[in-house]
């Protein structure tokens, strides 16, 4: 047990790694939570500074929750260690302790996290992911129904319980995280994506 909890302890600090202000940073010098919406992940970085730096907050939140998920089941001992890693992915790169816990919304890093732990679940979440994205350009929706998406996805592919159980959790984290967005999206004052943002 004591493996599991450095593992899980090793996933939360990978996931904490605070990539959209990194990139941010080097890109222009900008902290990205004075700018636009204040979130550091790649669509506020995309509305703020481009293509280019957003597409590097993308993958390397993608990346990094691969990594932390791949971390705990190497250190860990318990047969959840995965389950358990993907939400302390998240759970780092919502609350990252580098950054007084101010971070992003855990949709990339969640991404990341669950192909390297249920892959087959997330292609039909990805699916609906871009699908809704490109009907309606709001990622935020599209987020919030990719993630909704990936506990039956769990469950139809035969996956272990504790595998629906960490994809709950990371459902109720991220739409957690969305509720801003939600309520903008009920007055219809959510901006689509292409939109740009202002500095704060």
């Amino acid at each position: 047990m004591a493996l599991t909890i450095l593992g899980l302890l090793a996933a939360y600090l990978i996931g904490a790694i605070p990539v959209g202000f990194l990139v941010a940073r080097a890109a222009g010098g900008t902290d990205i939570r004075r700018a636009g919406s204040g979130n550091i992940g790649a669509t506020n970085v995309l509305r703020t500074l481009g293509k280019g730096p957003a597409v590097l907050t993308l993958l390397g939140d993608i990346l990094k929750g691969y990594l932390a998920v791949s971390a705990a089941r190497a250190i860990g001992t318990e047969p959840w260690a995965a389950a358990a890693g993907a939400v302390a992915a998240i759970a780092g790169n919502c609350w990252p302790v580098f950054l007084a816990f101010r971070g992003g919304k855990g949709v990339a890093t969640g991404l990341g996290a669950f192909l390297a732990f249920i892959p087959w679940a997330v292609a039909p979440a990805a699916a609906l992911w871009l699908g809704v994205t490109v009907l309606s350009r709001y990622v935020s929706l599209a987020s919030i129904v990719a993630c909704l998406s990936l506990v039956p996805g769990a469950v139809l592919f035969g996956y272990p319980r504790h595998a629906a159980a960490a994809a709950a959790v990371a459902a109720v984290i991220i739409v957690w995280r969305h509720r801003e967005n939600v309520v903008r999206l009920a007055s219809g004052t959510e901006r689509r994506l292409g939109e740009r943002a202002r500095a704060a």
